[in-house]
């Protein structure tokens, strides 16, 4: 087995001296789900670490499964979670992901959403938020078949950057052969809104308060449709308290 270069499309803004680390044993492991007609699954991933780390799932959804994926990546190395998803008749997926973090760290979620069969439908919100040199990484897949119709799929991604050193990517792909379909993906790298923060200051709020207020407000988005409250909380708190460490 071979180590990924930047030359395949999906590991091209990948460490790639992180994963020389990780070796390619791990590289090629993947944890397999499937789930019948009718079943459901939410995870929540709370992961990053000092070390590199590579999360790899492959879904496979039968007809009117539903899956549910939440994560927080705040590795101080390397830290990619990768999803492969193929949906049968009806099947949703939703995916709500956040990478924040300073450093020099690349933080980065993969995926790849099928929809193999009609009437799918799948959600993907994914908001970086990174200072310093660090980077945070959205490559999202869709293919539909030619037969997969009205299928219903979308992608967003928001980057928000605290400084002039860090930066973020964003590469959504659409492939569809169906004719009765509806597909967006949107994609937009900015700066935290100097007119709210002048405004919370006028009230009297500190500037890391601000900060703060405006940087959750940003990251909630990804995790709205997490219907549990005391896991999403979890995953907030984790995004929020790297945002703390990095006064």
């Amino acid at each position: 087995m071979t180590l990924p270069t930047r030359r395949d499309e999906a590991w091209r803004y990948a460490d790639i001296g992180a994963l020389e680390r990780i070796g390619a044993d791990a590289i090629n492991e993947w944890e397999d789900i499937t789930l019948a007609k009718g079943e459901t699954l939410s995870r929540c991933m709370l992961v990053g670490s000092d070390a590199p780390e590579l999360h790899r799932i492959r879904l496979t959804l039968g007809e009117g499964a539903r899956a549910e994926f939440f994560v927080t990546n705040a590795g101080n190395d390397y830290t990619r979670v990768e999803v492969e998803v193929t949906l049968g008749k009806g099947a949703h997926f939703e995916f709500g992901g956040v990478t924040i973090g300073g450093g020099d760290a690349t933080r980065e979620f993969v995926t790849k959403t099928v929809h193999a069969e009609p009437d799918g439908t799948s959600n993907q919100t994914v908001r970086s938020v990174h200072w310093d040199t660090g980077t945070g990484n959205f490559l999202g897949e869709i293919k539909v078949a030619r037969h997969a119709q009205k299928t219903d799929a979308a992608q967003d991604f928001k980057g928000l950057l605290l400084e002039a050193g860090a930066s973020a990517n964003a590469v959504p792909q659409l492939e569809i052969f169906a004719d009765d379909v509806k597909c967006a993906h949107g994609a937009t790298v900015g700066q935290l809104d100097e007119s709210a923060r002048y405004y919370m200051a006028a009230r009297g709020l500190s500037p890391e308060q601000a900060r703060r207020l405006l940087v959750q407000a940003f990251l909630g988005d990804a995790f709205v449709s997490l219907g549990d409250e005391a896991e999403r909380a979890r995953l907030l708190d984790a995004a929020l308290e790297k945002l703390e460490g990095r006064e």
